[in-house]
């Protein structure tokens, strides 16, 4: 039997990612689908530490485990993360999973200069 304290503790994990501070963002991205090799390409509206929204007309399935990319001038940060909403015809909400040194230093610096515009 799972504890109140152990349930509540997965509810914040989960309400901390869908409540992260968002920033809008235009970025272009490409998304693999691990699984079966399917690729969606679109443009990014928005982003914060943990994740991005992807519109794109073709989108992946829901839970499915991705590689992603995103550009911007001269920048990449490549991913993996996991597709955790999806809005047909219009895109999918992307949770980033893990994120190597320098793309994450990229990510990190994109965040600040979005912070410093506001």
């Amino acid at each position: 039997m799972e504890s109140d304290s152990g349930k509540r503790a997965k509810e914040s994990a989960v309400r901390d990612w869908r409540y992260s501070i968002r920033y809008p963002f235009a970025a272009d991205a490409e998304m693999l689908e691990l699984e079966s090799g399917s690729r969606a390409r679109g443009v990014t509206s928005d982003r914060s530490l943990g994740g991005c929204f992807v519109c794109a007309r073709c989108n992946l399935e829901i839970h499915a485990r991705v590689r992603g990319t995103l550009k911007q001038g001269n920048k990449k940060v490549k991913m993996l993360a996991v597709v955790r909403v999806v809005i047909p015809q219009v895109g999918m909400g992307v949770e980033f999973l893990d994120i190597d040194p320098d793309s994450n230093a990229t990510l990190l610096a994109w965040i600040e200069n979005l912070r410093k515009s506001r």
